[in-house]
């Protein structure tokens, strides 16, 4: 992996997290919404490059990639760590 490429994921991850937080709705603060954007944008990064699937459409893509990534890990997390009121 490039280093261009981490820190593409880096800041797209760190973007698609904070919109995660948005859709998926989770009881993290926005700096741990942001982490678990970029690791779940690492995450479907290098998941959907060993199935083949190519991020085309430049930065839009690797948004997308990220947003997956970050919903799919939120919702995740959201099954074990309880809400707050």
């Amino acid at each position: 992996m490039e280093i261009l490429a981490v820190i593409i994921i880096l800041i797209y991850g760190a973007l698609a997290g904070w919109l995660a937080k948005s859709f998926v709705g989770n009881s993290l603060e926005l700096t741990g919404s942001v982490g678990v954007g970029i690791v779940g944008g690492l995450i479907a990064y290098l998941l959907f490059t060993k199935m083949g699937i190519n991020e085309a459409g430049g930065w839009l893509g690797y948004i997308v990639t990220a947003g997956m990534g970050a919903c799919f890990l939120l919702a995740l997390l959201n099954l074990f760590i309880p809400r707050r009121i």
